[in-house]
Parts: structure tokens; sequence; C-alpha cells
């Protein structure tokens, strides 16, 4: 059972739904893994792994958006996270994405958040979108660039320290 009111969005091959408590542990080894959660937040330790994840789940109930669950149709597995974040302190709403081990260079991180964006512009009708990213996350970047976005600027987020902040094409681009 979904823990928020995240719609069900679909694509080719993936599910994007609401976090769900089997969900919990795939986020919480994502989060304490340094290397590959070091440009989303990764954690020093399973509390902080959890209350980040709580935090996600509560964005949902402040916002009516956040990060969906991706899920892979054929296989029923998590493969990562996806949606719009736009906690305090954030510049503006932004696309954000990971990846679980084992799921990368696969297309489904691409295929999800392209999906997530046009949800954000389609049924939430946001006129803009960032995506923001440490500098050295040469995945991330290359991503955001397959998604059309293009680098704006370099700013200090609150929590993350120097990110770049890429901007998306608007939804009349997309159409």
């Amino acid at each position: 059972m979904t823990l928020t009111n995240a719609p069900r969005l679909t694509t080719e091959r993936l599910i994007l739904r609401g976090p769900e408590h089997r969900d919990t542990e795939h986020v919480i080894a994502f989060l304490l893994d340094q290397e590959r959660a070091q440009g989303f937040g990764a954690s020093d330790n399973r509390g902080d792994a959890w209350r980040w994840w709580v935090l996600s789940i509560g964005h949902w109930h402040m916002h009516g958006y956040g990060y969906f669950t991706i899920e892979e149709k054929a296989s029923g597995q998590p493969v990562g996270l996806t949606g719009i974040w736009n906690p305090e302190g954030w510049p503006e709403p932004e696309v954000g994405w990971v990846a679980f081990s084992g799921f990368e260079g696969k297309g489904l991180i691409r295929e999800a958040a392209d999906r997530a964006r046009r949800w954000a512009y389609d049924d939430l009708g946001m006129s803009a979108l960032t995506s923001n990213i440490v500098p050295g996350n040469t995945r991330s970047i290359a991503l955001a660039e397959r998604l059309g976005a293009t680098y704006e600027r370099t700013y200090q987020n609150i929590h993350m320290g120097e990110e770049l902040l890429y901007r998306h094409p608007g939804p009349e681009a997309l159409a």
C-alpha cells in the first residue's frame, strides 16, 4: 500500500508509484552507499537514511508531489527513484533521479525522469523545472543533457554545497 497520494504513472517498461513500506530497505541501502549516493545526499548511518526516507514521504503530503519509486514492470523490482523535489531552501522545483545498484545504463532512469517531468508539466501545471547536480556527477549531467536540460548557473545548495543548476525545456518545447 502506498504511503502517499501519489498517482501511478506508467511507461513502456516502468511503473512510477508512490513510496511503499517494501521500498524502505532499497532506499536505505542506496543512501548508505557513500559512493553511489554522494550526489544525492548520502547518509552516514541507518538512522539518518531512514529520516531522509520519511522526509521524502512527508514531501508528498506537504506539496502533493515528490519522489516516485521506479518499478520495472517485467521483474517488479524497484530500480530507483525519480520525481519532483522542492524542499525548503531549494531554488525551484527539481526533476531528480537515482538508480539503484545494477540498474544503470539501461535507459530506465531516463524513461522514468522523462515521465515524471511530463507529469509535472501536464498534471501539476508547472512551467519550469531544473535538475540540481553536484559538480563531478558526470552520469547525472549526461542524463540531464539527454533530457534536453542545459547548464544555467552554479549556486550554493543549503544541504549539498555547490551545485550546478540545469534548466529543463519548458512544456511548450516538449509538446
